[in-house]
């Protein structure tokens, strides 16, 4: 049953300390720490404006696009291991449909965005009256406000006029690097502001520099004094006939005596382009993204070779620590038993790969004469396949194989 604690009407807040933070409990998040001023270049960060740099925004769907793609599974503990139960009721809310206007991919997509560029991602937990979870509604990481009380959270969801209270147990709380037990740290905010804030600005420049033609500053002599008005008037003019793209191979006719003298190209727009590359390796590094994985080519990478070495380095370093948090917070709060568990199955990543993902299965059921770790009807299962006569026999090269009831048989290779 969803805890509600309060409810207020729109408009209505509850009482701030001069930090911004809530008097009750602890005040202070990370989110506190001057979150709209301008960064150093004179550019205001936020999560819409970061989002329009192609670093990261390729960054951000790179990682919500892998962890969107990974199954989601049931697991049970037995004595013999875990067991996957593919008919627990749970399994199409975590993997098809975890409310009516979200599938369950675009919602992992939604979440992870909201983690990268704000620290947390929250998804409400609806029950029924049984307590069994029949929906989960992803909430914009600004339109919540978490308060301690104690030692237990109390999460204030704005959902369109109304403000509602919930206790944490009918919450789910993604939480990104940092969490202080209220807030995570914005990877956006604390890690790439800058970065982001001079990409912003060196794109802007060159927006402004390609709209002039790619022509470097000149000015213009005139043999006598002119008015201020006669200057404003010739500005005008000139740039209406040769300033932009449309207008750069146009000759300028001057009379009057004018003359032109070209400006030299300043070493901010010689540099540009070394400039650029540096911030989307910067801003890479503060998503802990290696460059090369979000076109940066040439990079080198110390990743390893090969598609199998990179998913493989990518997956240790960037996704796991995510994952495990996210595993932990779902098992939690959603089973309420270590029975029960999810586990993210990571073999989602080599889809698309049939090379990598044939070596792993005919490893893993005991090709070149080593142990299996997984029988052929289970390789099978994951390839969407029927199972086969005889294909619960897990390989031992030096025991035989070994069945679901633990019989042995003799070891006939494969």
């Amino acid at each position: 049953m969803l805890k509600k604690i309060r409810t207020w009407a729109a408009g209505v807040i509850a009482p701030q300390n001069n930090a911004g933070g809530w008097i009750n409990g602890d005040s202070q998040t990370y989110q506190d720490i001057s979150w709209w001023a301008p960064s150093f270049a004179g550019q205001i960060v936020t999560k819409e404006t970061a989002m329009r740099v192609s670093a990261v925004y390729a960054c951000v769907r790179l990682i919500a696009g892998s962890i969107a793609s990974l199954p989601l599974p049931v697991y049970e503990r037995t004595t013999l291991g875990r067991k996957h139960i593919e008919d627990h009721p749970l399994f199409w809310v975590l993997n098809e449909e975890p409310t009516p206007r979200y599938t369950a991919s675009t919602m992992w997509e939604y979440i992870v965005k909201c983690v990268l560029l704000r620290g947390d991602g929250f998804a409400i937990i609806v029950r029924d009256r049984a307590g069994r979870v029949t929906e989960l509604i992803p909430v914009d990481t600004d339109n919540v406000i978490v308060e301690r009380s104690g030692n237990r959270n109390a999460y204030y969801v704005q959902m369109g006029d109304k403000r509602t209270g919930y206790d944490q147990d009918d919450i789910l709380h993604f939480p990104g690097f940092g969490f202080n037990g209220i807030r995570s740290m914005s990877v956006i905010q604390w890690a790439a502001k800058q970065s982001i804030g001079i990409a912003m600005a060196s794109e802007e420049h060159s927006a402004r520099f390609f709209s002039n033609g790619m022509s470097p500053s000149y000015a213009i002599k005139a043999p006598n004094k002119m008015t201020e008005e006669q200057i404003t008037r010739l500005r005008q003019q000139v740039a209406e006939k040769a300033g932009g793209t449309a207008n750069a191979h146009k000759p300028l006719v001057l009379t009057e005596g004018l003359d032109i003298a070209n400006v030299a190209m300043s070493a901010v727009d010689g540099q540009l382009l070394e400039s650029r590359k540096f911030q989307i390796i910067d801003i890479a590094r503060a998503f802990g993204v290696p460059p090369h994985m979000i076109g940066a080519t040439e990079v080198s990478s110390s990743w390893g070779t090969g598609i199998e070495q990179m998913t493989l380095g990518y997956v240790k370093f960037t996704l796991s620590p995510y994952l495990t948090r996210w595993e932990q917070e779902i098992n939690r709060k959603i089973f309420r038993t270590a029975r029960n568990f999810v586990s993210f199955d990571l073999s989602g990543l080599l889809r698309g790969d049939d090379k990598a993902r044939a070596d792993y299965l005919r490893q893993a059921i005991g090709g070149s004469q080593g142990p299996g770790w997984m029988t052929k009807n289970e390789a099978r299962h994951q390839e969407y396949m029927l199972p086969i006569d005889g294909g619960d026999e897990l390989y031992d090269p030096t025991k035989g194989n070994v069945n679901a009831n633990n019989a042995k048989t003799p070891a006939t290779g494969n």
